[in-house]
This record gives C-alpha cells, structure tokens and sequence, in this order.
C-alpha cells in the first residue's frame, strides 16, 4: 500500500549535486515569482490594466510524474498564469498577458523553458 503511494517519487535523484540543483531551483523559483509579482502589481495599478488573457498550450521533456507536477505548480505559483491541465508531455495555461503570437514553441519558451532546466537537476 505505501509503495504505490511512493512511486510519485520514482524520479527523484538524490546525489550532493540534485540537492545543489534543487536549491538552484528555488532560487530561480523565487526570482520568477519576484519578477512575476511585480509585473502582476504593475498591471493592476495602471489605469487601463493592461492584459490580454488566453489559453495556451506548452510543452514539457520532463518525465516522472512529480516532475511534470511540480512544472505545473510552479506556472500557477507565479502570478499571471494559472495551469488549468496537463495531458501527456502538454500543459494547457491560462496567461494574463498573452502575446499575439501563439505557437507552441514560443509559448514553451517563455513560460516553461526556465523550469524545466532547474527541475531537471534534481528529477527526470
């Protein structure tokens, strides 16, 4: 019964250096959120609130479980985007100021790509 519970963690790596990683991760975690809520404050208190929203689609090469979900939650932990689901290698996210350009790899550039590379320290 706790086995199949614990199989989320399949693709946790624990060395000295995914530890390293993982706090790299938090840091840029906690930049972006910075960064995010300043963008977020900014757009609230100018006059005309400038947004835009949509529902885009990205993509992500992470494989375990707890990878895609933790990719999925730090989207929604920073202000502007909110994961709506994640189907297969796919994140659907709704963006509060989307560009006019919507394709799937610009969207994953912009929104995923800096995740992905500190997750990946630390999970598959």
């Amino acid at each position: 019964m706790t086995a199949s519970r614990l199989s989320i963690l399949n693709g946790l790596k624990l060395t000295p250096v995914s530890l390293f990683n993982m706090l790299r991760y938090l840091g840029y975690f906690l930049v972006e959120l910075i960064k995010a809520n300043f963008d977020l404050a900014g757009r609230i208190l100018s006059r005309h609130i400038p947004i835009n929203p949509a529902i885009v689609e990205v993509q992500t090469t992470i494989q375990s479980e707890l990878g895609r979900l933790l990719l999925a939650n730090s989207i929604t932990l920073t202000p502007g985007t909110l994961s709506v689901d994640v189907i297969e290698d796919r994140i659907l996210v709704h963006w509060i100021d989307c560009p006019d350009k919507l394709d799937l790899e610009y969207n994953t550039q912009r929104i995923v790509q800096g995740f992905e590379r500190h997750i990946k320290g630390f999970l598959k």
